[in-house]
Protein backbone atom coordinates (compact mmCIF):
# COMPACT_ATOMS: atom_id res chain seq x y z
CA UNK A 1 0.00 0.00 0.00
CA UNK A 2 3.01 2.37 0.85
CA UNK A 3 4.42 1.79 -2.25
CA UNK A 4 1.53 2.22 -4.32
CA UNK A 5 1.06 5.32 -2.33
CA UNK A 6 4.35 6.76 -3.24
CA UNK A 7 3.46 5.26 -6.91
CA UNK A 8 0.63 7.54 -6.92
CA UNK A 9 2.48 10.55 -5.81
CA UNK A 10 5.98 10.49 -8.04
CA UNK A 11 3.12 9.72 -10.99
CA UNK A 12 1.14 13.23 -10.29
CA UNK A 13 4.07 15.52 -9.30
CA UNK A 14 5.33 14.59 -13.19
CA UNK A 15 1.96 15.37 -13.98
CA UNK A 16 1.83 18.63 -12.44
CA UNK A 17 4.97 19.83 -12.58
CA UNK A 18 6.88 18.52 -15.72
CA UNK A 19 10.49 19.94 -14.47
CA UNK A 20 9.92 18.87 -10.78
CA UNK A 21 12.15 16.47 -11.23
CA UNK A 22 14.58 17.84 -13.96
CA UNK A 23 18.02 18.90 -13.29
CA UNK A 24 18.58 22.88 -13.38
CA UNK A 25 20.50 25.04 -10.63
CA UNK A 26 18.07 26.11 -8.45
CA UNK A 27 18.64 30.22 -5.95
CA UNK A 28 21.13 30.17 -3.49
CA UNK A 29 22.43 26.83 -5.30
CA UNK A 30 25.84 26.21 -2.92
CA UNK A 31 26.56 22.77 -3.77
CA UNK A 32 27.08 21.06 -7.57
CA UNK A 33 24.51 19.71 -8.96
CA UNK A 34 23.41 15.46 -8.80
CA UNK A 35 25.44 13.54 -11.83
CA UNK A 36 23.87 12.07 -14.80
CA UNK A 37 27.78 10.75 -15.98
CA UNK A 38 30.44 9.33 -14.90
CA UNK A 39 32.29 11.80 -15.80
CA UNK A 40 30.14 14.31 -13.49
CA UNK A 41 30.70 11.88 -10.25
CA UNK A 42 34.15 11.58 -10.74
CA UNK A 43 34.12 15.26 -10.68
CA UNK A 44 32.33 14.78 -7.84
CA UNK A 45 34.17 12.54 -6.00
CA UNK A 46 37.46 14.47 -6.45
CA UNK A 47 35.68 17.70 -4.79
CA UNK A 48 34.98 16.06 -1.58
CA UNK A 49 38.71 14.34 -1.69
CA UNK A 50 39.59 17.59 -1.91
CA UNK A 51 37.50 19.59 0.37
CA UNK A 52 39.13 17.27 2.86
CA UNK A 53 42.87 18.34 2.98
CA UNK A 54 41.50 22.29 2.30
CA UNK A 55 39.48 21.84 5.45
CA UNK A 56 42.17 19.99 7.80
CA UNK A 57 44.89 23.10 6.11
CA UNK A 58 42.35 25.71 7.11
CA UNK A 59 42.05 25.12 10.38
CA UNK A 60 46.16 23.91 10.90
CA UNK A 61 46.67 27.21 9.98
CA UNK A 62 44.10 29.72 11.75
CA UNK A 63 44.90 27.73 14.58
CA UNK A 64 48.74 28.36 13.63
CA UNK A 65 48.26 32.02 13.42
CA UNK A 66 46.44 32.52 16.24
CA UNK A 67 48.85 31.23 18.47
CA UNK A 68 51.65 32.93 16.96
CA UNK A 69 49.43 36.38 16.94
CA UNK A 70 48.78 35.62 20.96
CA UNK A 71 51.76 34.16 22.14
CA UNK A 72 54.13 36.62 20.25
CA UNK A 73 52.11 40.02 21.21
CA UNK A 74 54.43 42.36 22.94
CA UNK A 75 52.42 41.93 26.40
CA UNK A 76 53.12 38.66 26.41
CA UNK A 77 57.03 38.72 24.77
CA UNK A 78 58.33 41.88 25.84
CA UNK A 79 61.80 40.74 25.26
CA UNK A 80 62.82 39.21 21.68
CA UNK A 81 63.93 36.18 21.93
CA UNK A 82 67.20 34.72 20.03
CA UNK A 83 65.40 33.18 16.76
CA UNK A 84 67.01 29.61 15.86
CA UNK A 85 66.98 27.35 13.10
CA UNK A 86 65.37 23.81 12.94
CA UNK A 87 66.91 21.66 9.91
CA UNK A 88 64.43 18.97 10.68
CA UNK A 89 61.38 21.36 11.21
CA UNK A 90 62.23 22.51 7.40
CA UNK A 91 62.62 19.07 6.04
CA UNK A 92 59.06 18.61 7.46
CA UNK A 93 57.37 21.36 6.23
CA UNK A 94 58.87 20.82 2.52
CA UNK A 95 58.12 17.39 2.39
CA UNK A 96 54.54 16.90 3.78
CA UNK A 97 53.21 19.97 1.13
CA UNK A 98 54.81 18.03 -1.14
CA UNK A 99 53.03 14.98 -0.14
CA UNK A 100 49.72 16.34 0.10
CA UNK A 101 50.38 17.83 -3.42
CA UNK A 102 50.91 14.28 -5.20
CA UNK A 103 47.62 12.75 -3.21
CA UNK A 104 45.70 15.49 -5.05
CA UNK A 105 47.59 14.81 -8.43
CA UNK A 106 46.80 11.10 -8.43
CA UNK A 107 43.03 11.15 -8.41
CA UNK A 108 43.38 14.29 -10.64
CA UNK A 109 45.42 13.19 -13.50
CA UNK A 110 43.00 10.11 -13.32
CA UNK A 111 39.99 12.18 -13.89
CA UNK A 112 41.22 14.12 -16.51
CA UNK A 113 42.66 11.11 -18.46
CA UNK A 114 38.99 9.72 -18.00
CA UNK A 115 37.52 13.13 -19.68
CA UNK A 116 39.32 12.93 -22.67
CA UNK A 117 39.02 9.12 -23.38
CA UNK A 118 36.96 8.85 -26.52
CA UNK A 119 35.40 5.09 -26.39
CA UNK A 120 33.99 3.87 -29.83
CA UNK A 121 30.51 5.81 -30.11
CA UNK A 122 27.34 4.61 -30.87
CA UNK A 123 26.03 8.16 -32.10
CA UNK A 124 27.60 11.08 -33.44
CA UNK A 125 26.39 14.66 -32.58
CA UNK A 126 27.51 17.75 -33.86
CA UNK A 127 26.69 20.89 -31.91
CA UNK A 128 27.27 24.45 -33.81
CA UNK A 129 27.08 27.51 -31.86
CA UNK A 130 25.01 30.99 -32.96
CA UNK A 131 24.88 34.25 -31.81
CA UNK A 132 22.43 33.46 -30.06
CA UNK A 133 21.00 30.22 -30.22
CA UNK A 134 22.56 26.31 -30.78
CA UNK A 135 22.00 24.13 -33.87
CA UNK A 136 22.29 20.47 -33.59
CA UNK A 137 22.68 17.67 -36.13
CA UNK A 138 22.58 13.82 -36.16
CA UNK A 139 25.47 13.01 -37.98
CA UNK A 140 24.62 8.95 -38.25
CA UNK A 141 21.06 9.52 -39.53
CA UNK A 142 19.77 10.88 -43.11
CA UNK A 143 16.65 10.40 -45.24
CA UNK A 144 16.30 7.59 -47.85
CA UNK A 145 15.55 10.58 -50.29
CA UNK A 146 18.40 13.05 -50.89
CA UNK A 147 20.49 11.75 -48.13
CA UNK A 148 19.32 14.94 -45.97
CA UNK A 149 21.02 14.45 -42.66
CA UNK A 150 18.96 15.66 -39.26
CA UNK A 151 19.16 18.98 -37.88
CA UNK A 152 17.42 21.46 -36.43
CA UNK A 153 18.00 24.94 -34.45
CA UNK A 154 16.82 25.19 -30.60
CA UNK A 155 15.88 28.65 -29.08
CA UNK A 156 15.14 30.14 -26.23
CA UNK A 157 11.28 30.58 -25.41
CA UNK A 158 10.23 33.69 -24.04
CA UNK A 159 9.20 34.35 -20.67
CA UNK A 160 5.51 35.77 -21.98
CA UNK A 161 5.79 32.26 -24.29
CA UNK A 162 6.27 29.83 -21.02
CA UNK A 163 3.58 26.97 -20.23
CA UNK A 164 3.11 24.20 -18.29
CA UNK A 165 5.54 25.50 -15.67
CA UNK A 166 9.11 25.71 -17.77
CA UNK A 167 12.10 27.41 -16.63
CA UNK A 168 12.70 30.93 -17.33
CA UNK A 169 15.10 31.76 -19.36
CA UNK A 170 16.29 27.87 -19.59
CA UNK A 171 13.51 26.50 -21.62
CA UNK A 172 13.90 25.66 -25.33
CA UNK A 173 11.29 25.10 -28.76
CA UNK A 174 13.36 21.98 -29.93
CA UNK A 175 15.27 19.84 -26.97
CA UNK A 176 17.92 17.96 -27.83
CA UNK A 177 17.52 13.82 -27.39
CA UNK A 178 19.59 11.63 -26.51
CA UNK A 179 19.96 7.80 -24.99
CA UNK A 180 20.66 6.43 -21.68
CA UNK A 181 23.17 4.01 -21.52
CA UNK A 182 24.76 4.87 -24.46
CA UNK A 183 28.32 6.26 -25.42
CA UNK A 184 28.03 9.49 -27.36
CA UNK A 185 30.60 11.52 -29.23
CA UNK A 186 29.99 15.17 -29.74
CA UNK A 187 31.65 17.24 -32.06
CA UNK A 188 31.20 21.29 -31.23
CA UNK A 189 32.31 24.33 -33.37
CA UNK A 190 30.77 27.83 -33.56
CA UNK A 191 29.65 29.87 -37.11
CA UNK A 192 30.57 33.64 -35.43
CA UNK A 193 31.66 33.77 -32.57
CA UNK A 194 33.56 31.90 -29.41
CA UNK A 195 30.70 29.72 -27.46
CA UNK A 196 30.62 26.94 -24.55
CA UNK A 197 28.12 23.87 -24.80
CA UNK A 198 28.41 23.19 -21.14
CA UNK A 199 25.49 21.21 -19.08
CA UNK A 200 26.54 20.76 -15.05
CA UNK A 201 25.03 17.31 -14.90
CA UNK A 202 26.94 16.02 -17.43
CA UNK A 203 30.41 17.66 -16.04
CA UNK A 204 30.65 18.97 -20.18
CA UNK A 205 31.76 22.08 -21.06
CA UNK A 206 33.51 22.25 -24.16
CA UNK A 207 34.49 25.39 -26.09
CA UNK A 208 32.77 26.20 -29.66
CA UNK A 209 35.42 28.06 -31.89
CA UNK A 210 34.94 29.48 -35.66
CA UNK A 211 36.87 26.89 -37.87
CA UNK A 212 38.09 24.19 -35.03
CA UNK A 213 36.12 20.47 -33.91
CA UNK A 214 36.06 20.25 -30.70
CA UNK A 215 35.65 16.76 -29.59
CA UNK A 216 34.21 15.12 -26.06
CA UNK A 217 31.82 12.24 -25.24
CA UNK A 218 29.01 11.47 -22.42
CA UNK A 219 27.23 8.37 -21.39
CA UNK A 220 24.30 9.49 -19.49
CA UNK A 221 23.31 7.17 -16.93
CA UNK A 222 19.71 7.78 -15.82
CA UNK A 223 16.85 9.47 -17.86
CA UNK A 224 15.65 12.97 -17.29
CA UNK A 225 15.92 16.98 -18.12
CA UNK A 226 19.21 18.30 -18.16
CA UNK A 227 19.71 22.27 -17.72
CA UNK A 228 22.77 23.80 -19.45
CA UNK A 229 23.56 27.83 -20.46
CA UNK A 230 26.48 28.83 -22.91
CA UNK A 231 29.73 29.61 -20.20
CA UNK A 232 31.49 32.15 -22.40
CA UNK A 233 30.52 35.43 -23.03
CA UNK A 234 29.33 35.72 -26.96
CA UNK A 235 27.80 38.93 -27.13
CA UNK A 236 24.69 40.87 -25.67
CA UNK A 237 22.58 37.96 -25.62
CA UNK A 238 24.83 35.29 -24.29
CA UNK A 239 22.65 34.65 -21.26
CA UNK A 240 20.00 33.91 -23.68
CA UNK A 241 20.45 30.71 -25.57
CA UNK A 242 20.21 27.55 -23.16
CA UNK A 243 21.00 23.91 -23.64
CA UNK A 244 18.37 21.07 -22.86
CA UNK A 245 18.85 17.89 -22.86
CA UNK A 246 15.91 15.39 -22.58
CA UNK A 247 17.47 12.22 -21.72
CA UNK A 248 15.19 8.96 -22.73
CA UNK A 249 15.63 4.95 -22.86
CA UNK A 250 16.63 3.98 -26.51
CA UNK A 251 13.21 2.53 -27.33
CA UNK A 252 12.01 6.27 -27.09
CA UNK A 253 15.06 7.55 -28.65
CA UNK A 254 14.70 5.50 -31.62
CA UNK A 255 11.12 5.81 -31.76
CA UNK A 256 11.92 9.93 -32.15
CA UNK A 257 14.70 9.96 -34.64
CA UNK A 258 12.20 7.68 -36.91
CA UNK A 259 9.52 10.69 -36.43
CA UNK A 260 11.71 13.01 -37.06
CA UNK A 261 13.35 11.24 -40.26
CA UNK A 262 9.80 10.75 -41.56
CA UNK A 263 8.92 14.50 -40.93
CA UNK A 264 11.79 15.17 -43.43
CA UNK A 265 10.66 12.88 -46.01
CA UNK A 266 7.08 14.31 -46.28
Amino acid sequence: MMLKNLSYKLTTLLVLSPVSLADASRPWQMTLQDPATPIMEGIVNFHNHIMFFITVIVVFVSWLMARCVYLFEETQNTKAEKWTHSTVLEIVWTLIPALVLMVIAVPSFALLFSMDEIIDPAITLKVVGHQWYWSYEYSDYCTLEGGESLNFDSYMIPEEDLTGGGLRLLEVDNRLVLPVNTHIRVLVTAADVLHSWAIPSFGVKVDACPGRLNQTSIFIKREGVYYGQCSEICGVNHGFMPIVVEAVNLENYVSWIADKLDGLEV
